[in-house]
């Protein structure tokens, strides 16, 4: 197939490929909502397990994937809707053919109105050829636009985390590298939305387009925009897909406001209240813990009612905890931090130094043991952490309480740490508070 744009055999297949184009768009449209659908559920349950396990990049991605998803869904749907209502006119174009306003027999004053406000069939169909063909185009562009913001974000976040809180490089390139990179990105997301929101009004001033322009060329790298550009420059020479850019965007914020939306049962009380004296929240017992979206939440026992003789009880790891190690044990904290994205492959002085913190692990177990404990109505228990994985496969710590003295009822049980202030006084913190019943089997 000849590609070159200018053969006038090349423009007539695109213009057949136009008129035939809604074949596809449902095709598609149908295929990407049925995944869509099946992809919204994991999405939102890898977002609170990225939250849960405090796995901030994860977070991110998932978080980006699953506004990208309900965007897909919303747009899709109503594209699949109208297209519909498309082809149900056309259908009925074919029996009736176009309105005949003196069949009707109205009086003259509704005569003319209509024919003024609704017009004729053919006029309503092309309309909704137009809806149908720009909302199908739309909806993937609002996900590079998803993905534009989402780069810009992340531009400012790996300068400030490699270069501004980066203490072995000197002061001098923090500032100068560092504090003006943030500041000319934050000048171009202002022009950038700017020029967005006005339709171009940076570009057609004469001074202010040179001013802009340096913005521009590198955002367009940042947030990809060489990608997708010619279809925003037809989006905005036709006044059509304007009216529809701007109505689509109140549209969406009206979506995600009432997807924020929940109901309460209560003043006092709701189903996400954490565990204390008097509350039991599921995510603080493994058996109650749903095997799709629940996760543990700081510190789990087995089961809200204990027959056994013993009391599981499973604190979750995170970075906090171990940074919590590091304060209270200094000599714990290496000189190379290698928590986050990593790689198997290993040279020669990263096997050493896996070694020497492989030496250290005792230590750290060591420490842990000191800082955390757990009580039970009020009387401290004699624990021993180990190292385990929960049944929902978290990483954390685990030990075992005797119950053989504990008397039937209601219990509290108490998972406490203690640390140390600037002032190097130790003070002690709640982790969770869980109540349990203990009835002897």
């Amino acid at each position: 197939m000849n590609n070159d744009y200018t053969n006038p055999a090349f423009k007539k297949l695109l213009q057949k490929l136009q008129e035939e184009s809604w074949q596809l768009e449902l095709l598609i449209s149908g295929f990407a909502i049925f995944g869509l659908f099946s992809a919204f559920e994991p999405l939102k349950i890898a977002v609170k397990q990225a939250k849960n396990n405090g796995i901030i990049h994860e977070g991110i991605i998932a978080q980006i994937a699953l506004i990208a998803c309900i965007i897909l869904i919303f747009n899709l749907l109503l594209h699949v809707l109208l297209r519909g209502l498309w082809i149900g006119a056309l259908g009925l174009r074919y029996v009736s053919g176009d309105i005949d306003y003196e069949k009707l027999n109205y009086g003259e004053k509704f005569t003319k109105y209509l024919k003024k406000k609704v017009g004729s069939f053919d006029k309503y169909i092309a309309t909704l050829e137009n809806y149908c063909s720009i909302i199908f185009a739309i909806s993937f562009l609002l996900i590079f636009y998803v993905l534009a913001v989402s780069f810009t974000i992340l531009c400012i976040a790996l300068i400030a985390g490699y270069i501004i809180n980066n203490d072995s490089l000197p002061e001098w390139i923090k500032i100068v590298f560092g504090a003006t990179s943030i500041v000319f990105i934050l000048l171009g997301m202002l022009f950038t939305f700017i020029d967005f929101v006005t339709q171009g009004f940076l570009k057609k001033k004469k001074w202010l387009s040179k001013i802009y322009f340096p913005f521009y060329w590198i955002f367009s790298f940042i947030t990809l925009s060489f990608l997708y550009r010619p279809i925003v420059y037809n989006f905005l020479d036709n006044k059509f897909g304007k009216r529809l850019s701007f109505l689509l965007f109140p549209l969406f914020l009206i979506l995600f406001f009432s997807l924020s939306l929940n109901y309460n049962f209560s003043n006092y009380f709701s189903i996400s209240n954490n565990s204390n004296e008097y509350i039991a929240n599921n995510n603080n017992y493994e058996d109650l813990i749903d095997e799709k979206s629940g996760f543990i939440d700081n510190a789990a026992i087995q089961s809200k009612v204990i027959t056994d003789n013993f009391i599981k009880v499973f604190v979750k790891f995170s970075e906090s905890v171990e940074n919590r190690i590091f304060n209270y044990n200094k000599g714990l904290k290496p000189e190379k931090d290698i928590r986050g994205l990593t790689t198997d492959i290993t040279f020669n002085e990263e096997f050493i130094d896996y070694i020497k913190r492989d030496s250290l692990k005792r230590e750290y177990i060591k420490t842990f043991n000191k800082i955390y404990y757990v009580k039970i109505d009020s009387l401290v228990q004699k624990t021993q952490f180990i190292v385990s994985r929960s049944k929902k496969g978290n990483l954390g710590f685990e030990t075992y309480i005797s119950s053989k003295n504990l008397s039937e009822g209601k219990h509290t049980l108490e998972v406490k740490r203690k640390a140390l202030n600037k002032e190097k006084d130790t003070v002690y913190y709640s982790i969770t508070t869980i109540p349990f019943w203990y009835f002897k089997d």
